[in-house]
């Protein structure tokens, strides 16, 4: 059996579930393939995590699995660091010649990937895939842009509601079941308690406020023809707004040290005894068992508006994709197949805790590991993605929620010229992107 390459990128990066490019590559030119070669070395960067040796090990069986079938194929593997991707793939999608023939990449940059010609569409191979068909809907989607498919998902990640046991059975309170019973379960604690946040917030965590729009019936951009127009500054979106920035303010989580928080800073927070709630990620489980809560905590789905509902959660994750000016297309998609197949799914979550995209086999890992289970609940009740635009690495790169956020909890702005220029600004990107 031959063994794969394996390269080690010279600095460890954390992989957080959605991630989005800081920079994108200009069109290119012609990144077309020329042939499809069945024969030699394929190429793949993947990204690096802190405590990459697990992912390494699971990655090397399916390379192995993948080797054994095709006698003549070898597969060299790089681990690069996510904090450079952008630079490293945009590179790679001006020069093919010296470009991998798979990447992973985060499932918020498809959109622009695809705008710059370099991902493959393997929608043919997608859906004659066996497989596939049991693909959660939501993943599906973060490979999809203009009805095609331009890759595999690897992994899906969601937040959910992080809470203190020990706290709760203190002041005699239960998780909360709606929107306005954690609002008010936050403050509550926080006046019974004023060294904790209620629940710790963050003017630039993004991926924690959006459960708020959505649960309040609000969009974050409206799609027509393929066409994106803010939707952010409506009135359903604004009910979101106002909710989730009313939980800053001297009754939970202080202006002055939350509006700069972002979604580790809450995690942080949480899993070192600063606060009584947050919302984290399945990714986040780890954490927050070295921290100093351990054993003192629980998880629920995030409540949304009406009692015992969920809010829609953002779906993060990765995918894993084939270049365009990869000269082994088929090749490419079997080992693409093998990457992000079923039993490499399973394998991953045991050994980095990384959610299955298939429904079955995240149903699984589920009775195998209770933890799993809220985070399972919240994908089963509808979780949401971001525009599948290329302008959306722009907004996020740009900073533009979280400005808006800032700009409403430090009274700057209110909710309607805040979110009114969120949208001009978010119109213009999506304007700019085509």
């Amino acid at each position: 059996m031959k063994l794969s390459a394996r390269i080690a990128a010279p600095a460890a990066a954390l992989v957080l579930a959605g991630l989005t490019a800081t920079a994108c590559a200009p069109q290119t030119s012609d990144t077309g393939a020329k042939g499809d070669e069945k024969t030699g070395t394929l190429r793949v960067w993947l990204f690096q995590e802190v405590g990459n040796k697990p992912k390494e090990q699971v990655v090397d069986a399916a390379v192995a699995d993948f080797e054994k079938a095709h006698r003549d194929a070898e597969v060299e593997i790089e681990y690069i660091p996510v904090d450079t991707r952008a630079q490293r793939i945009k590179a790679a999608f001006n020069d093919p010649k010296s470009a991998p023939d798979l990447i992973e990449y985060g499932n918020t940059d498809t959109a622009g990937y695809v705008k710059d010609g370099g991902l493959a569409d393997v929608s043919a191979e997608f859906a004659a895939w066996d497989e596939a068909k049991d693909t959660d809907p939501t993943a599906k989607q973060s490979v999809t842009v203009g009805g095609k498919i331009y890759g595999a998902p690897l992994f899906v990640g969601v937040r959910a509601l992080y809470y203190r046991t020990d706290v709760f059975e203190q002041l005699g309170i239960e998780a909360p079941k709606s929107q306005a019973e954690l609002i008010s379960t936050a403050k509550k604690i926080h006046k019974k308690k004023p060294d904790l946040y209620g629940l710790a917030v963050g003017g630039a965590y993004t991926y924690g406020a959006m459960p708020f729009i959505w649960a309040a019936g609000g969009e974050l951009a409206d799609e027509s023809g393929g066409t994106y127009q803010a939707a952010i500054n409506s009135d359903k979106a604004r009910k979101g707004i106002e909710a989730y920035t009313s939980l800053f303010g001297d009754d939970n989580c202080p202006a002055a040290k939350c509006a700069v928080m972002g979604g580790n800073a809450t995690v942080t927070a949480f899993a070192s005894g600063k606060a009584a709630m947050a919302i984290g990620g399945d990714f986040s489980h780890t954490a927050v068992e070295a921290g100093s809560v351990k054993g003192k905590y629980a998880v629920v789905p995030l409540p949304g508006v009406a009692e015992g509902s969920v809010a829609p959660a953002f779906a993060g994750g990765n995918n894993i994709g084939v270049l365009k000016s990869s000269s082994h297309r088929t090749l490419a998609v079997d080992l693409m197949k093998s990457l992000t197949g079923k039993r490499t799914q399973t394998k991953m979550f045991d050994a980095m805790g990384f959610l299955p995209t298939y429904t079955d086999v995240r149903a699984a890992a589920a009775k195998k590991e209770p933890f799993v289970e809220p985070f399972v609940k919240t994908l089963g009740a509808g979780a949401k993605f971001v525009p599948a635009s290329p302008g959306w690495g722009r907004i996020d790169s740009s900073l533009v929620l979280p400005t808006m956020f800032q700009e409403i909890v430090s009274g700057r702005k209110d909710v309607a010229k805040a979110s009114d220029d969120a949208a001009k600004k978010m119109d213009a990107a999506f304007a700019d992107a085509g």
